[in-house]
């Protein structure tokens, strides 16, 4: 029997518990140890044969542990953490700076390539699986437009910025995908949308008492850059409320192209994705890529990878004839 390749986690907030729990659903992974910037005596994860170890002690593990999981946030923790990471273990992240992408694989790459190392990069639905969709998309219909949708999902820095609005007590944001632009582009229009159309936004607030809830409603829906170019709908409920209907982070979207091929004919592309919690499925996503992390270290195909890079047969815990028999 092929030994379990051994994994570390870096971070233990909701990725890093999503990542501890979707690893227990796998038969050929093994968790080995989780980091924490906590006093590791803090963390409890109801399992005697998993580590706790401070974060500056990870070092001590390069012989225990085959991939480090790197579940920190993008903005502050990953481009410090995955470059430092990658010059001791095989690394998977979910750096999700759309934007900052191509920096941040250079940064990766050369420390990656220079210390024997491979690292999967902005590892996730989106960036991720929506990346590979687009492409995949793009390349069979060339004669088309891609649209990518975002939700129904809960927005992390939506919902902080409604909670800062005078007289909230609390509150979130989702965002909500358009019926009617998502119509226009199921229909092969391949319409020029932008983002306040493609998108609605749906706000759930619990007021202080005794607050102005027009002026709280006001505020909300003039904010620049958040709300104000937009459809936007503010409910208010009770502190109960929300804690029963809107304690998970649900989200998910679609990745759809509209394309036309041969004599005019219309063909539509559609990838989507329904998440109960967010956070949990990038975990899964993240643990999936372990598989291929150690297998291409193997191969010594080191250096920075992205999604591209990975053929599906890489992520699957089955054979290659298993997948040839059951799935192709």
């Amino acid at each position: 029997m092929e030994s379990k390749i051994r994994i570390g986690i870096v971070g233990y907030g909701n990725l890093g518990k999503g990542a501890v729990a979707a690893i227990r659903q796998t038969t050929d992974l093994e968790l080995v140890a989780v980091f924490t910037r906590r006093e590791p005596e803090s963390l409890n994860l109801d399992d005697p044969s998993i580590q706790v170890a401070h974060i500056s002690d990870a070092a001590d593990y390069q012989e225990k542990i085959d991939v480090m999981l790197l579940c920190g946030g993008s903005a502050h923790d990953l481009p410090e953490q995955t470059p430092h990471f990658a010059s001791l273990f095989n690394t998977v992240d979910s750096f999700d700076t759309h934007a900052k992408i191509p920096e941040f694989y250079q940064s990766v790459n050369e420390v990656a390539e220079k210390n024997n190392t491979t690292a999967i990069i902005s590892v996730g639905w989106d960036p991720g699986l929506f990346s590979i969709n687009r492409v995949m998309a793009d390349a069979i219909l060339p004669n088309g437009e891609n649209y990518t949708f975002w939700g129904k999902g809960l927005s992390q820095g939506h919902s902080d910025a409604v909670r800062r609005v005078s007289g909230v007590k609390n509150g979130v944001q989702y965002t909500i995908p358009a019926d009617a632009a998502m119509e226009k582009v199921r229909s092969g229009e391949n319409p020029d949308l932008s983002t306040a159309e493609k998108h609605r936004r749906v706000c759930y607030i619990v007021p202080e008492e005794g607050a102005d809830q027009a002026a709280i409603e006001n505020e909300i829906k003039t904010m620049p850059n958040y709300f104000a170019d937009y459809d936007t709908e503010v409910n208010f409920i009770t502190e109960e409320e929300l804690k029963r209907d809107h304690s998970k982070a649900p989200h998910g979207g679609f990745v759809i192209r509209g394309g036309n091929t041969g004599d005019g004919n219309k063909q539509i592309y559609e990838f989507s994705l329904k998440l109960d919690s967010n956070p949990e499925f990038t975990a899964s996503v993240l643990v999936a890529y372990a598989r291929a992390a150690h297998r291409l270290s193997q191969e010594k195909q080191y250096g920075a990878k992205t999604v591209y890079d990975v053929a599906p047969g890489y992520i699957s815990p089955r054979s290659a004839e298993e997948l040839r028999k059951d799935y192709l």
